[in-house]
């Protein structure tokens, strides 16, 4: 705690974000670098000896390599992480238990208070991989079961329905956060008011009024 500022830096934050979103569009755009099923598609219709011109069904998994969605994507950049960050938030509840569970004399106020928020932090932050588990796994294990069962018929609408929680994942989040942690709902609503209602920034606002009055 008493190094936390000086490590954790804006600048550093910056570049960690930006180092968060190279890896994701890399590891993403992976299948138009060339991993997809495009040459075996292609290989399938001469063999075939079929003359006709050449065209793919636009199809998640027709298109889509099940080798680089369960082998890189789900078992590289998925499940890892997200056993990880289950043994880290197992961590953390159990640290800010014994925090909480400790004894603290009447005049010792505080502690209990920081604990208490900290665990309200740590159990948004907990729904948010909850709802991220639930939006990504349907899809990774229909796409084990297509790799793994290629006799098995998924059908369509159950693809559909996964596709859709992954991406509705990427909307859950900013609302989870609005509604579970004050100083985010606080800020988007500050950027919603300037950028979308094109209001000024009454926090602001008052800080200059009391800057002016004060001089």
């Amino acid at each position: 705690p008493g190094r936390y500022k000086t490590m954790v830096t804006p600048r550093r934050a910056a570049v960690a974000i930006a180092c968060c979103w190279i890896v994701s569009f890399l590891v993403g755009l992976t299948p138009m670098f060339g991993w997809n099923n495009l040459h075996k598609m292609r290989r399938t219709q001469e063999l075939n000896g079929s003359h006709t011109p050449f065209v793919i069904k636009c199809q998640f998994e027709t298109v889509i390599s099940m080798e680089y969605m369960v082998y890189f994507n789900f078992f590289v950049w998925v499940l890892p992480p997200l056993l990880l960050m289950l043994l880290i938030y197992l961590e953390v509840f159990n640290l800010i238990r014994k925090q909480l569970n400790k004894k603290v004399s009447s005049s010792a106020g505080d502690p209990q208070k920081y604990y208490g928020k900290e665990l309200k932090i740590a159990k948004s932050l907990a729904l948010v991989l909850f709802l991220f588990a639930l939006s990504w796994l349907p899809l990774h294990v229909l796409n084990c079961i297509t790799l793994f069962c290629p006799s098995c018929q998924t059908p369509h609408i159950l693809t559909s329905i996964a596709i859709f929680l992954t991406h509705g994942n990427s909307a859950m989040n900013p609302i989870v956060y609005a509604f579970r942690i004050k100083k985010f709902r606080t800020a988007f609503l500050q950027i919603w008011n300037h950028y979308f209602c094109c209001k000024a920034n009454k926090n602001g606002a008052t800080a200059a009024t009391a800057t002016e009055t004060g001089n």
